[in-house]
């Protein structure tokens, strides 16, 4: 038997990683079924009253942290995107799991999740809250492309992707760059974070999309947090969302795309390119000024930082 001499620096590096960017990640459905833990994370909905006395709809997001742990967190006014918006009154709790239910608490809060229902009971109110779990799918999930557009990766092949991974599932793996650029007018891309409940931070599902001459697009497990400029749908570093539009780990999200080229009066730029960003059909960043790089095209990189972020449909169309 071989054994596989390590530098030193290599296991300097090892030791030296948080457990976080060491945490075991699933890129399969199929195998995330068997912790117990999949099941109760995921977004809920109902109506009932809130700690603040308001009642109506209620969200729910339900984010699992490993060892039967989670943080639950209440959006008054519904999910993310539907109903509720940046800003709005958001409410906390923490869970554990035994067996097959979960245990919430929180400030003024406490209830159970158990057989795909939420139930709250709020100090002083006298009916209780019921939330089913729900799932979202977007608007352009498996979106055809229009005629004349360029289909860049249909799980068939990786042509357009050289060296790139293609899985058994018939995903593209993040790690890739397209072969070519283009003057892109719209793109349409999916993407699913893979399931890592014990990792945390940017060790979370973390990847991002890279169009030539424009901010990352980031991607990320950020389902359930506030979206900062660092997590999933920011503009990595220069602009949050306008709101988080991240689905549960193991789900298909959408980025949308659309290029508004520079406008001149005669040799004289007197606006720059710019570019609206959908997740999941939720315009997120809309008419955010870019570089030029359009006239000579733009490539595609698509990050891997570590993780097995998987894509499926691109294709773009191009400006005439």
């Amino acid at each position: 038997m071989f054994r596989t001499a390590y530098p030193t620096y290599v296991l300097i590096l090892l030791c030296a990683l948080p457990a976080s960017a060491l945490a075991q990640e699933i890129i399969d459905p199929a195998e995330a079924v068997s912790d117990p833990d999949f099941a109760v994370q995921g977004e809920y909905l109902g109506n009932g009253v809130l700690p603040d006395g308001g009642k109506g709809p209620i969200g729910a997001q339900v984010i699992a942290l490993g060892d039967a742990q989670f943080d639950v967190v209440l959006y008054k006014g519904g999910l993310p995107g539907d109903g509720w918006q940046r800003g709005d009154e958001r409410f906390f709790l923490k869970g554990k799991r035994e067996d097959k239910i979960a245990q919430l608490t929180g400030e003024n809060l406490s209830g159970e999740i158990a057989d795909g229902k939420m139930t709250l009971a709020v100090v002083d109110a006298e009916e209780k809250v019921q939330l089913k779990r729900t799932e979202r799918k977007s608007p352009t999930l498996g979106a055809e492309p229009p005629e004349g557009a360029l289909v860049l990766f249909d799980g068939s092949h990786v042509d357009h992707f050289p060296g790139a991974t293609l899985t058994d599932m018939k995903t593209l793996q993040a790690g890739t760059s397209s072969k070519s650029s283009y003057k892109m007018a719209s793109l349409h891309l999916e993407f699913r974070l893979s399931y890592k409940p014990t990792a945390r931070g940017q060790g979370r599902s973390n990847s991002g999309v890279y169009l030539g001459g424009c901010p990352e697009i980031q991607v990320l497990d950020s389902f359930g947090l506030e979206g900062k400029q660092n997590e999933c749908g920011a503009l990595y570093g220069r602009k949050e969302p306008d709101v988080n539009m991240c689905l549960p780990p193991l789900l298909w999200q959408t980025y949308d795309v659309e290029f508004t080229p520079a406008k001149y009066d005669g040799q004289t730029m007197i606006a720059k390119p710019q570019m609206t960003v959908r997740h999941n059909g939720v315009v997120i960043h809309r008419e955010y000024e870019v570089s030029q790089r359009s006239a000579e095209g733009r490539n595609i990189h698509l990050q891997s930082h570590g993780n097995r972020v998987q894509y499926g449909n691109i294709w773009l169309v191009e400006q005439k």
